[in-house]
C-alpha cells in the first residue's frame, strides 16, 4: 500500500477502535484509494463486509485488495483470514490496532485441516466443515446459505428450511448408518443448530463453537440431542 492508503486504514481502525474496522484498496481513476466499509458483525470477534459496500468499492474502479484490523491483538492471520484470503481472491492486509504492525497475505491455495481448525462462524464452523467434507471427500460443492451472528438464538431454523434444497433428504431420526450422512443436532439452541458428519464406525466428524474441529464418538449425550439424520437424494437413489 501506499503511504497515503495506510494513513487513511490508521485513521479507520482509530475511529472503529475497538471494533474490528475493515475497507478495501481500489484503484480509481490511476490512483490507489482506500475505501472504508461497514463491518456488521454482531461481535467484536470478527468482521462481516456488506455485499453492498463491497458493490460501492467496485463501482468507483478496480478491487485490489481487503484490509481489516486485529484491535489489541497481533497482525497475524488466523486460519479463517487465510481461509477468507482464498475466497476472495484478493490480497489481505491485516492491521493490529494500535500497535500499528501491518501484515499480508495473499491467495495460495491454502485449505484448513478438516480435524484441528479454529472456529470463526460462517467461515469456520460446523456447516462450513461439512462443505469442506463433501467438497474434498466427494467432489461436490454443496449449497452455501448466509447465516447472521447468534442465528440459533433468534430462532431462525436455518438447517430444517435449508436442508432440501442443499440436496439433502431425511433417513432417521438418530441413527445414522453410512459415511457422509449428517447428523442435525439442537445444542443448548431453540432450533437445531449444530451438524456433524458421520464417518462410520461408531465416529462423526463436526466443529463446535469456541472449540477445533474434532472427531468423536457418536452416542450418548450427542445422539440425545440429535433431532435428525439426513443423507443425499442421490445417495438415497443408489441403495
Amino acid at each position: 500500500m501506499r503511504r497515503e492508503t495506510l494513513l487513511a486504514v490508521r485513521e479507520h481502525a482509530q475511529r472503529d477502535y475497538p471494533r474490528e474496522a475493515c475497507g478495501l484498496v481500489v484503484i480509481v481513476k490511476g490512483r490507489e484509494r482506500y475505501v472504508p466499509c461497514r463491518n456488521v458483525a454482531a461481535g467484536t470477534e470478527h468482521f462481516v463486509m456488506p455485499a453492498e459496500d463491497y458493490a460501492a468499492a467496485e463501482d468507483l474502479g478496480e478491487v485490489i485488495a481487503l484490509v481489516h484490523t486485529h484491535p489489541d491483538a497481533p497482525a497475524t492471520p488466523s486460519e479463517a483470514d487465510r481461509v477468507s484470503c482464498e475466497g476472495s481472491g484478493l490480497p489481505w492486509h491485516i492491521l493490529s490496532w494500535p500497535a500499528d504492525d501491518l501484515q499480508s497475505i495473499e491467495p495460495v491455495g491454502y485449505q484448513a485441516p478438516l480435524v484441528g481448525r479454529e472456529f470463526a462462524h460462517g467461515v469456520l464452523d460446523c456447516y462450513a466443515l461439512i462443505r469442506d467434507w463433501y467438497r474434498r471427500e466427494r467432489g461436490i460443492e454443496l449449497l452455501d446459505f448466509e447465516r447472521r451472528d447468534n442465528w440459533w438464538n433468534r430462532g431462525d431454523d436455518l438447517y430444517m428450511q435449508h436442508y432440501a434444497e442443499a440436496g439433502f433428504v431425511v433417513v432417521s431420526q438418530d441413527h445414522p448408518e453410512q459415511v457422509g450422512d449428517v447428523i442435525l443436532m439442537q445444542l443448548r439452541s431453540k432450533v437445531p443448530n449444530h451438524a456433524a458428519i458421520y464417518l462410520g464406525d461408531g465416529l462423526m466428524l463436526h466443529h463446535q463453537h469456541g472449540r477445533l474441529s474434532s472427531r468423536d464418538v457418536y452416542g450418548g449425550y450427542w445422539q440425545e440431542i440429535t433431532r435428525c439424520v439426513l443423507r443425499l437424494k442421490c445417495d438415497v437413489a443408489l441403495e
